[in-house]
């Protein structure tokens, strides 16, 4: 079912067992496992879906592997068997990627440690998914590397996805079971009854300015970084650290990888990593206090920037990688649980449920957003009825006529994108498209009827929403694709149905975001 604003707003004022303030991962992932077990759920989120660091993390569905270092053994076995579970889930969206794992003769990380960890990584998941390799093989499969000093390395396993297509596929898998969920709507108060307790929330749109009043049985803080504002609404002191990830983005052709690559940085030995995505190449990530104001975009320091681009530099001495080719940046922040620890790296990833009038589910990871769906609603079962029916079987891949036409009339590659990134009522639109929306649009793998889709279907409100997390085309067209703007405007306008007014004020708006935080520091 197609995500449509006014349709939601209108369904706001219906009983609900579950409100869900938060459009990230950890409220979609609610949102799912609240109506698979049916419950009637609702989720409203201030910004866009996907706005925060769900559409800005690492794109790794990973165990943690350096987790075991720190002796989070806990965090590392859930996100090892949700990894397992996700792969299956979600064929496609979620594909399974290689990770080389080099060691040099000055690295503090010896063969030995390497190894221990590995078993224990593979033990978790119930299968092998390692080797060692002599530095030759090793070379063959990342010509690029560094050779002084190079013994060798590991060849391990873990998976990657599109972090924001997979929250978004979340919440439609959601909306087909009967649930709500609205982009661009704010909560501004609390409704309470005469004891004290919360009933429901005023909620603002942010496009109309208008207001309403929705009310559930239960309410949930999934709003990640944000969950501290929440709370402090209702007297409570903070409890959370929030950490700045950045990333840099480079063209594929400029450092080309087969599979990810796992570095430790020569100033002070943390992990990073680098990896193809999306015709690009990401690395990151930093981990430093963010003291940036939350309702800003985040923005990568000169100094993060530096860090990375050393480490590409060290690891990749070859290639003469320079701050020119670098194509973009991106930030995202993350809340962890805060222990006081000095170094942000060394604090636990565990997620942490808090039950204060309101429920507030934050901290863990991507991968196991799952478990803290679940976690969530075993705390919430004393408000919640009894479901009126069982749940139903999780996601598995489409068998509808729709699904087999796709896959029978597209290759094999682009049948598995459509049938794992959209919602099923989209592929007899793929199917029936004219001959020229069928063609990729340049630098792409993404389709003009893709395009079209998104744009009159899945609620974008602004051009950062279809650019920057419906489609990556900001990050794979150079200059934040503003030449992609230029040359196709007059067609893209028509199919987001916008006037020329409008269309002036979107393009001036992303012009101005993309300048401010994603463009890369001169």
């Amino acid at each position: 079912m197609p995500l449509n604003r006014e349709e939601a707003w209108l369904r706001l004022d219906e009983p609900w067992d579950l409100l869900i303030i938060g459009g990230g991962i950890t409220g979609a992932g609610l949102l799912e496992e609240a109506t698979r077990r049916g419950f009637r759920a609702v989720l409203l989120e201030q910004r866009d879906f996907a706005w925060g660091t769900s559409s800005r993390s690492g794109k790794m569905v990973h165990g943690g592997l350096r987790y075991l270092r720190q002796g989070q053994f806990r965090t590392t076995w859930h996100s090892v068997r949700e990894r397992e579970h996700l792969l299956r889930a979600f064929p496609g969206l979620i594909q399974p990627m290689g990770f080389l794992m080099p060691l040099y003769r000055d690295d503090p990380i010896g063969r030995p440690a390497m190894a221990v960890g590995l078993w224990i990584y593979d033990g978790f998941a119930g299968r092998r998914g390692h080797c060692y390799l002599r530095q030759d093989p090793l070379l063959a499969l990342a010509p690029h590397l560094r050779r002084e000093g190079l013994r060798g390395g590991y060849v391990y396993r873990d998976a990657l996805t599109d972090d924001a297509r997979l929250v978004l596929r979340l919440i439609l898998n959601a909306v087909r079971r009967g649930a709500a969920a609205l982009n661009y709507a704010r909560v501004e108060d609390f409704l309470q009854t005469r004891s004290g307790a919360i009933e429901g929330v005023v909620v603002r749109d942010q496009i109309s300015g208008r207001e309403t009043e929705v009310r559930a049985r239960a309410i949930v803080n999934a709003t990640g970084a944000w969950a501290d504002q929440l709370r402090g609404k209702l007297g409570r002191p903070p409890r959370l650290r929030l950490l700045r990830g950045s990333h840099l983005v480079l063209p594929g052709w400029r450092l080309p990888l087969a599979q990810g690559i796992i570095l430790l940085h020569p100033r002070d030995h943390r992990p990073l990593y680098v990896l193809p995505w999306e015709g690009m190449t990401l690395a990151g990530t930093t981990d430093v206090d963010h003291d940036q104001d939350l309702a800003a975009e985040p923005v990568i320091r000169p100094e993060e920037f530096e860090y990375l681009l050393i480490a590409l530099q060290r690891a990749f001495p070859y290639l003469d990688l320079s701050a020119a080719d670098v194509t973009a940046t991106f930030s995202g922040v993350r809340a962890v649980i805060g222990t006081g620890r000095e170094q942000p790296s060394r604090e636990p990833r565990d997620h942490a449920v808090w039950e204060e009038r309101i429920l507030t589910v934050t901290g863990g990871k991507l991968t196991t957003f799952r478990v803290m769906a679940r976690d969530a609603l075993r705390a919430l079962r004393r408000r919640l009825p009894t479901p009126s029916r069982p749940p139903v079987e999780r996601m598995q891949p489409e068998t509808s006529e729709a699904a087999q036409a796709v896959a029978e009339r597209f290759d094999p590659a682009l049948g598995l994108r459509l049938l794992s990134r959209y919602d099923p009522e989209a592929l007899p639109a793929f199917l029936q498209a004219p001959p020229e929306e069928q063609e990729p649009i340049p630098r792409t793998d993404l389709r003009w009827a893709e395009l079209r889709w998104i744009a009159t279907h899945e609620a974008v409100v602004h051009l950062d929403d279809l650019l920057l997390r419906r489609t990556r085309l900001g990050f794979q067209w150079p200059n934040g694709a503003l030449p992609f703007l230029e040359r196709y405007g007059a067609r893209l306008r028509r199919m987001l149905s916008w006037d020329e007014d409008r269309w002036a004020r979107e393009t001036e708006r992303y012009r101005r975001i993309w300048e401010g935080a994603y463009r890369p520091p001169m």
